[in-house]
């Protein structure tokens, strides 16, 4: 992950947690030619985050020219011992960062302390989130989907903003690539899920059958070819009303794409937006980078008073992790139904349903507010009840696709009042440090619903 310049124990507790190359500083910084010199060591190490340790008075003036060259985003660390001032040493230093507009955050303390350590930890699984934003490319498959200005976002704001290209593809690639997919592929997908789900694959003959479920499988094998060929590292699907109305529904490519493994094995989660939702599908990249875990994609679909939670249901991304929590697939899936596809889709295919396993949750979506972003961040927890209260709950919806019951934090008008988008995404576990410090680094809003 991060490679911060550090020494000394700083350097050991970072390395010991087996997250972090470290580049340490090879020279204390003390003359200006040493903080060039150290400055574009690490920018020529690639490093994602530098750490600015102040062990004892440093001149500020150092650090300017040292962050001239040392890629950012920036952590001033200083220790507290009343014999020397390294804090003095840190504070001269972030004003001067401050008064050139320098992004940075500060902790101080001992490092040995795991509250300090902590505290650096969530700073740089920010940093490092941004940072690997840049050079990325988003695959939209598709265009705006059914009307929703909140899912389309400026490719060139993209670039400024977050240093990320958009790749346009037409949806038609993936209806011509699908039929010239390897059917030994097809066969061993095709088998692996009908092994692995059994009786809760429910064929009805219609609008799901074994054709259609092949179908959805092949689409999901074009996908992949063209995201290699395109280097394309996360993307969404506009899906409806083409694709849903003439050819099949694509929520096994959501759903598998998000997961971490397929029918072929383990494999890094790849985040798909359905709808083509960009600040979705660029809020899920975001918490994919600082957690490493599947994230959710949903619609704020329904607020259930009489139990105090939001139902949160939409047909596609709930990867089936969330089913049962896990990053085996023998654990997940006997908890996953492919139910026949709705009315709402005409062209048929698997739905894949199942019930979110509780637990706590942070919830978050990047959003715009007169062209400009800021972040809704929702700790939450997803919450069960006994079988048969899920399926009445999940019934008073649609049965037939993924469930996440979220109990909030706020009062559900409060939430509804000011939250800008019918979309919603997350990961298991508390995040909203993470979250705010990435809104910093970025330099927009935040509103933390607690």
């Amino acid at each position: 992950m991060a490679a911060p310049a550090s020494r000394g124990i700083g350097r050991a507790r970072l390395e010991a947690t087996g997250n972090y190359e470290v580049v340490a500083g090879q020279e204390i910084v003390w003359h200006p030619e040493v903080a060039k010199r150290e400055g574009r060591r690490l920018l020529e190490a690639g490093v994602e985050a530098t750490i600015l340790n102040y062990a004892v008075w440093c001149f500020p003036h150092l650090t300017l020219i040292a962050t001239e060259f040392a890629p950012g985003p920036y952590l001033m660390f200083s220790n507290i011992n009343p014999r020397y001032p390294g804090m003095v040493g840190m504070l001269a230093a972030a004003g001067g960062m401050d008064q050139v507009g320098r992004f940075h955050e500060r902790v101080q303390g001992d490092v040995v302390d795991s509250r300090v350590f902590a505290r650096v930890e969530k700073f740089l699984r920010a940093a490092v989130a941004v940072t690997r934003l840049k050079g990325e490319t988003f695959g939209l498959y598709g265009g705006r989907p059914m009307g929703m200005y909140t899912a389309v976002a400026a490719a060139d704001q993209w670039k400024r903003d977050f240093g990320i290209d958009v790749e346009h593809i037409d949806q038609y690639e993936i209806i011509r690539r699908s039929d010239l997919v390897d059917r030994e592929k097809v066969e061993h997908a095709f088998n692996w899920l009908e092994k692995m789900l059994g009786k809760n694959i429910h064929y009805d003959g219609k609008k799901l059958t074994p054709e259609l479920l092949n179908r959805q499988v092949r689409s999901y094998y074009a996908c992949q070819e063209i995201n290699r060929e395109k280097a394309i590292d996360f993307f969404g699907i506009k899906a409806q009303p083409e694709m849903t109305d003439h050819f099949a529904t694509e929520d096994i490519i959501d759903a598998f794409s998000n997961d971490p493994y397929d029918w072929d094995g383990p494999k890094e989660p790849v985040v798909c937006a359905t709808e083509a939702d960009m600040d979705g599908a660029l809020t899920m990249e975001l918490f994919k980078h600082v957690t490493g875990e599947p994230v959710l994609f949903a619609d704020v679909r329904h607020y259930d008073a009489e139990d105090n939670f939001f139902d949160l249901c939409n047909s596609g991304a709930h990867a089936t992790f969330f089913a049962g929590r896990s990053k085996s697939p023998a654990d997940n899936l006997p908890k996953v139904h492919f139910w026949p596809e709705i009315f709402y889709f005409p062209a048929g295919g698997a739905s894949v349903m199942h019930f979110a396993q509780p637990g706590e949750v942070t919830l978050a979506r990047l959003t715009r507010k007169n062209g400009r972003y800021w972040m809704a961040i929702v700790p939450a927890d997803f919450i069960l009840f006994d079988e048969k209260k899920n399926w009445a709950k999940a019934e008073a919806t649609t049965k037939e696709w993924p469930h996440a019951f979220a109990r909030l934090k706020v009062y559900a008008d409060e939430f509804l009042a000011t939250y800008d988008s019918n979309h919603i995404h997350g990961c298991y576990g508390n995040w909203t440090d993470e979250l705010v410090h990435i809104c910093r680094i970025f330099k927009i809003d935040f509103h933390v619903y607690a």
